[in-house]
């Protein structure tokens, strides 16, 4: 697709180096090992919001458990959320377990290989559909998770928080041009690994970096500026009473907590509003 935009590098040149970079330094993770959608998808979802390293240790487990998009959706919720047990950010595992239903219901329990279908499934959504499509049938689709907008952001010194629509446009556009239109898997394994490895949002590791000379903020001196943090705004505050009931013989009184809400679908001990 072309594109251009003041000061952008040469597309083809950052795509070249990423991908030496990535053929050199490479990490060999589970899910790399396999072309399944599937499991593919239950990875992407895992590491929404989440390190390799913490994932790693639920991944295997996960999918030793749950092998089949079947499997997933026939499990019990609570078994769903035992196994998610630690990764936080729980809306992912029930998301997890609705979309599975849905790929049962309506694509034969097969993960779907059109784009606009994964992305309807409830927490996919654009980037981790194309992440999911690039990995495990190669198509030629842009990311743009958090490492990868700080990558862009980082690279054409793009201003602004990216949760911004104006800013997420921009940076949708740059991860577009940027997207090769061969070894799509390796490069979106490439860029999402140099940002968790070397474009680390505290001391980036300028020096190594295969785009140190294309990247505008560390010409500029600005790596440690951008992205732009998101804009601080005052956490709503709620007290709550919990009430402790215990039996001796059947231990301590739990109820499961709203879909909605912290700790969503989990249990926990029984709450009352304060007045």
């Amino acid at each position: 697709m072309p594109f251009s935009a003041p000061g952008a590098p040469s597309l083809g040149t950052a795509a070249q180096g990423l991908l030496e970079w990535f053929s050199l330094n490479a990490r060999d993770l589970p899910w790399r090992s396999t072309q399944d959608a599937y499991a593919i998808l239950v990875s992407e979802v895992m590491l929404q919001q989440t390190q390799v390293a913490t994932v790693e240790r639920y991944f295997a487990r996960f999918i030793a458990r749950l092998p089949t998009v079947g499997a997933l959706a026939a499990a019990e919720l609570d078994e769903v959320l035992a196994l998610w047990a630690g990764l936080g950010y729980y809306a992912r595992a029930r998301n997890l377990h609705r979309a599975a239903q849905a790929i049962v219901e309506r694509h034969g329990g097969d993960v779907p290989g059109d784009f606009e279908a994964l992305a309807a499934l409830p927490g996919i959504g654009r980037s981790t559909a194309g992440a999911i499509l690039a990995l495990a049938d190669g198509q030629r689709h842009p990311i743009l998770d958090g490492n990868v907008k700080r990558v862009l952001a980082r690279v054409h010194a793009v201003e602004g928080w990216p949760g911004e629509p104006a800013v997420a446009r921009a940076l949708w556009a740059y991860a577009e041009a940027h997207t090769p239109a061969e070894r799509v898997a390796d490069y979106t394994q490439a860029i999402m690994d140099l940002g968790a490895t070397l474009c680390t949002r505290a001391r980036p590791a300028c020096t190594v970096c295969p785009l140190v000379g294309e990247c505008r903020a560390a010409a500029l001196g600005r790596q440690a500026a951008l992205p732009a943090p998101r804009p601080q705004r005052a956490r709503p505050r709620r007290g709550v009473a919990v009430v402790v009931a215990q039996d001796s013989a059947r231990g301590v009184l739990l109820v499961r907590r709203p879909e909605r809400g912290i700790w969503g679908g989990l249990y926990s001990v029984p709450e009352l509003a304060r007045g």
